[in-house]
């Protein structure tokens, strides 16, 4: 598994985890404001201003990690036992879906497509469920196992 992260992939990682928990708060209006805006009522306010282009830096900043990830030397996950399989698996499913999550977004928003708003919502679900169970697992690492894993999160190499 990974050694430690540099400083860049660390502000990363916590700015896109505040984008993305501060986004699902930012949601809950949403789906009457696509509705409004599908009937051809003016968008106001600034809710969904927010919600969109925060899901876009979202998209723009988890492109930019996985580029980091890629040409990171020591950052090269090799899944040995079942705990660390689980572990990318579940790194795997949360690049995905924080890359699905804003694309689904953008073409609900952008292109109008009531047609992806539902997967778009699913999709946040998902991603929410695997947010909660990466940090209760770091925090499991962290103060059950007491193995340093959360540490190195904080801490850059």
């Amino acid at each position: 598994m990974a050694t430690g992260y540099t400083r860049l992939q660390i502000a990363l990682h916590w700015l896109i985890a505040v984008l993305i928990v501060a986004n699902y708060f930012f949601s809950e209006e949403m789906p009457d404001i696509f509705d409004g805006m599908l009937e051809g009522k003016p968008v106001e306010g600034l809710t969904p201003l927010f919600h969109v282009w925060a899901g876009v830096a979202v998209l723009v900043l988890v492109l930019l990690r996985l580029v980091f990830k890629v040409l990171s030397k020591g950052e090269h996950e090799v899944a040995v036992s079942l705990q660390d399989k689980a572990a990318v698996w579940t790194h795997r499913l949360l690049y995905l879906l924080m890359i699905a999550v804003p694309v689904l977004g953008m073409m609900t928003w952008f292109r109008s497509m009531d047609a992806t708003a539902d997967l778009h919502v699913y999709a946040v679900n998902a991603l929410m469920i695997l947010v909660l169970g990466h940090a209760a697992m770091a925090l499991f690492h962290q103060y059950v196992l007491k193995d340093g894993l959360l540490l190195k999160m904080i801490r850059a190499r």
